[in-house]
């Protein structure tokens, strides 16, 4: 069986969910402990979020790669990459994604300590504050309170208004499931666990669309669940 190794707050490893869900196929789900060192001493990796070990042993780490490759390595139906997105569309998708990812990363960080793993934990929640200080130069409650003028960055950069009337329309990003809805959902979806933050709402009928279609629940690891 495959096994999925990853931080409870990481949208990354909810786009592999969301493909295998569509896909139907099990995945060992193995939420790794922040202070959790032994088990990638185990795997013989570096510490990173997600981690996927193959059956036959080996390590995946890219999941835009696992994404790419999902028809290749898990072949039943439906398909999610080819004859479902071209290679120019999921390359746009991909370029974008590049574009806003330094906005998001810093709208993620402030959402970390409502998932278990992180909230629930003292000492690992000083820890990640720590982490988030030295990486962004920000508290996170200066993360938090900036959270608006990221939105809104993040809003301009991605044209969120047009997007949710072409997800409307089109009910998934080229009318059917690929992974691309895997990519969007799973990186959109944590946005609504930001106080006075609202995605509009075709695009929460959008993403209650792609859970259901690939039969995964992205708020499971929530600690307000």
């Amino acid at each position: 069986m495959h096994t999925l190794y990853h931080f409870a707050h990481d949208p990354k490893a909810q786009r592999l969910r969301l493909a295998f869900g569509a896909k139907r196929v099990p995945l060992n789900l193995e939420a790794v402990g922040w202070f959790d060192d032994e088990t990638f001493f185990e795997l013989g990796i570096a510490r990173q979020s997600p981690v996927m070990r193959m059956p036959d042993g080996t390590l995946r780490t890219d999941s835009l790669a696992v994404l790419s490759e999902i028809d290749h390595l898990l072949p039943g139906e439906p398909p999610l990459r080819s004859g479902a997105i071209d290679d120019a569309a999921w390359a746009a998708l991909v370029e974008w994604r590049d574009k806003v990812d330094a906005v998001l990363e810093r709208l993620y960080a402030p959402l970390a300590p409502g998932f278990h793993g992180i909230g629930d934990d003292t000492e690992a929640l000083a820890d990640f504050k720590a982490a988030v200080h030295h990486r962004f130069r920000m508290t996170l409650e200066e993360l938090a309170n900036d959270r608006y003028d990221g939105f809104g960055q993040f809003s301009r950069l991605s044209r969120l208004t047009d997007l949710s009337r072409h997800l409307a329309r089109e009910r998934f990003y080229i009318g059917r499931l690929s992974i691309a809805d895997c990519l969007l959902a799973a990186d959109l979806y944590p946005l609504q666990m930001h106080d006075g933050i609202n995605l509009p709402v075709d695009m929460l009928y959008y993403l209650r669309r792609v859970e259901e279609a690939c039969g995964v629940d992205l708020n499971r690891d929530w600690l307000a669940k």
